[in-house]
Formats: C-alpha cells, structure tokens, sequence
C-alpha cells in the first residue's frame, strides 16, 4: 500500500497564513485554491446540480467543500445515497483585538482606535506590535448591501505596553480587557474617523458603510526558523494549520477515490463558542450532507443512514509539551513537535474522542505513513474544548478530535514543528480517503 500524501509544506502554510488574516479571508484563499483543482461554489440560495462533481460553499467566516464525482448514479458504492460521509472539520477564527462599534477615542492628546478582545486571546502578547486591519465592510449599493474584503498590511495600529518605570512592582501589568487594548494611530485632540479611512482605502464611499467586521492581524510574516529550520513561527496557527492541511488533504483525497464522500468543513466562530448563524453549532453543515444525500436520489432514511456510518475528524491545534512548564502537562504523555499528528482525549468530553474514532483515526496515521501521539489534559487544571463535542451532538456524528502540537497557543504568535505540517494534512487525507 502506497501511504496517502498530500502537497503540504512548512513554506506553504506561511503563505497561506500570511494572505488569510481574517476568517473572510481564510475562506477567500481556500475557494480559489478549490477553484483551481476544478470545485464549483454553489450558492445555498440556488437549486444544486445533482450532477456528480466537486462543489463548496461559503456562509460568511465559514466553508463547507464536498466531492461527489466519483458518483454514478448508484452503481458504485461511494455513489448509493445512503453512501458514508468522512469529514475533517476545523475553525477559521482564531483570538486577536476586534474594532469596536464606536472606534474613535481620543485620551491624552493621542489618537486612539477602540479595540476589544475577541475569544481568549493572550492580552499580553498583542502589545508593542504592528498591526494592519482585515476583517469586511457591508456596504451600501443601491437598495441592497454588498460586502468588501478589507486588508491594510500597513502598520497603522500600536498597543503600546506600559513602562517598566511606571509598573507599581516591575513585575508586569494586569491588563484591563476595557482600557488596557486600545489601539494608538495617530495624535491630536480632534479624532478622525477610522471607518472612514478603512473605507477610502478599499475605494469605497464612507457614506455608504453600513456595518463592518474589523480585526486586527500581526504584521510580521510567518517564517521558517530553528537552526535546522525545523519550527514554524506564525500567527493564527491555532486554527489556520487545520485550515491549511485540511484543504490539502481534500485535494489529494478527491484524486483518490474510495467508497466515503470527502467533506471539508471550516466554521467560524468556534473562539466564542460557536453559536452563529455559520458556527458548528449552527445547521449548516446538518443543511449541506443532507442536500448532497438529495442529489444523490435519496430522502431522509437515506440521509439518516448515511449519518449513522459516518465520521468526523474534529481538526484543530494541540498543545506540545512545554520546556519551560513540563508541570503544567500530564506525566507520561509528552507531545513533541515533530512528533506526528496527536490524537486528543478528555474523559469529561471537552474532547469527542472514544475508542471507535480513535482507532478510525489511528489507521488513517498508519495508511499516511506517519506517527501518531496522545494527549490527555492535565486532571487539575481546565481543559479547552473544539468543534468535535459541538458536532457530535448537534449531527449524531462519530467524532474523533485531533491536531498537530504547538506553543504558544492563543499568543498573537505560535510555534509548530515544520514536519507536522505535512504529516498532519498526511493522516487527514488517509481518514477522508480510507484504504
């Protein structure tokens, strides 16, 4: 058996990272690297063709792709309508500083940008950095709105960290969610109007903004480091090295038929808990199987079947074991970067894994060709939770959660081994495209 491999590289993930700041742009990045491997991006508002092919979908943050090609009208097993699904699931947000609905703040004589933290991110990490903007504007044409990508890779942003002198203890600061992030952009007393200048930017009349979803990004580019360049260092790590592997795992599966429908499934808003319009707690993934199980002549017994033999693999970030902290992981299960994919278990289902996915996953690791590791949180400390328990009982879905080991998570700024990130997107083709 030849092991499953994908196209996926450490370089390949710091470009992907570095022209997909938002969870908008993430989904822009991903849709023109399916549109180049021959995907067609259906509208939910349209009737879909039910001719076999490859499809994807966009609901604002959020992206679900499918094939279904190697369908012939029932007569091969991929094809039946109750056919199983495989799905790799991730998030396309991750933790930064928010542009609040009243931005503009003037304190001091300094011209100051209102920001407020988004998720968990590390406060601290996001001080006395450049940072642009991304994120979309609504935008007002005619009698309807239309949306704007924005992205300003200029350093216009600063959150500047208070002086050692004036710390009561020298110690550090606690910084105040409220007061503590806002953004410096310029001085003098008479604020400007950051909408405004974001608007004329992207050549749109400020007048006519009617809403916007504005974020801040790190300015620094993602990079290969490590004296044998063996470590990834970049931003929004935790949940774009899921975004990046999963959508190279879906092209190199859709070449490699079986007899599973492969699925990609990227939601928003997973940070905040996922209870959206486009999170996983929401019905678009539930809307999207049972849609492709239409097209492919069944009806709902057979969509509930096909639900009922199919898996999930919950994709996003692992924690590798801390040098500086070896405490603070579990005795005897230390996560190496560089290490393989990592297998995520919780016995209070902060995780979805049980043993039926742990092995689904464990054959697809052996298919790939690569190692695989296991993660248990610490008993006495709170364990982070993902998509997977949220998919798991909003569809029925077998789940299984899973990632690739990193430091830093939630920083403004992580680390990964460069070898898992192609390992990782390995074993996710192997589990969408099952030998």
């Amino acid at each position: 058996m030849v092991p499953m491999s994908t196209h996926a590289s450490a370089t390949g993930l710091c470009n992907f990272v570095d022209v997909s700041p938002s969870p908008f742009h993430v989904c822009n990045t991903v849709s023109v690297q399916l549109e180049d491997a021959g995907f067609v991006r259906l509208e939910e508002t349209d009737a879909w063709s039910t001719d076999p092919g490859r499809y994807y979908l966009v609901r604002g943050g959020s992206l679900v792709a499918w094939s279904t090609e190697h369908s012939n009208s029932g007569r091969s097993a991929g094809s039946t309508p109750d056919g199983p699904f495989r799905i790799v699931g991730g998030h396309t947000d991750s933790p930064n500083l928010r542009v609040k609905q009243h931005p503009d703040l003037q304190s001091a004589g300094w011209q100051m940008v209102g920001l407020e933290p988004y998720g968990g991110a590390w406060l601290n990490s996001w001080l006395d950095r450049d940072l642009g903007i991304s994120g979309r504007l609504s935008v007002r044409d005619g009698n309807t709105a239309r949306e704007v990508l924005v992205k300003v890779d200029e350093p216009i942003l600063r959150v500047p960290q208070l002086a050692i002198h004036l710390s009561e203890d020298r110690k550090g600061v606690t910084l105040d969610p409220q007061r503590h992030v806002n953004a410096i952009w310029g001085v003098g007393n008479s604020p400007q109007s950051f909408i405004a200048y974001v608007a004329e930017r992207e050549g749109v009349d400020p007048h006519s903004v009617l809403g916007w979803e504005l974020m801040t990004h790190d300015l620094a580019p993602s990079a290969v480091v490590g004296v044998e360049s063996e470590l990834v260092s970049a931003p929004r790590l935790d949940n774009q090295g899921t975004c990046y592997a999963g959508t190279q795992a879906l092209l190199a599966a859709v070449d490699n038929p079986t007899a599973v429908t492969p699925v990609l499934a990227l939601f928003d808003h997973e940070e905040v808990g996922s209870m959206s319009d486009r999170g996983a707690f929401s019905d678009l993934l539930n809307t999207v199987l049972e849609r492709i199980v239409l097209g492919r002549g069944g009806g709902r017994e057979e969509f509930l079947r096909t639900m009922a033999g199919s898996i999930c693999a919950s994709g996003d970030m692992a924690h590798a074991t801390h040098p500086n902290y070896p405490d603070r992981h579990e005795p005897a299960h230390r996560i190496e970067l560089g290490g393989g994919p990592v297998l995520k278990v919780n016995q209070n289902l902060r995780y979805a894994t049980d043993s039926a996915g742990a092995g689904a996953f464990a054959l697809a690791c052996d298919q790939a060709g690569v190692p695989l590791q296991r993660y248990v949180h610490r008993a006495d400390l709170p364990c982070g939770s993902t998509i997977g328990p949220i998919t798991a009982s909003r569809t029925g879905l077998s789940t299984v959660d899973v990632g690739a080991a990193q430091l830093a998570m939630h920083s403004s700024r992580e680390l990964m081994g460069a070898a898992d990130v192609k390992a990782y997107a390995d074993a996710l083709a192997a589990f969408l495209a099952p030998a």
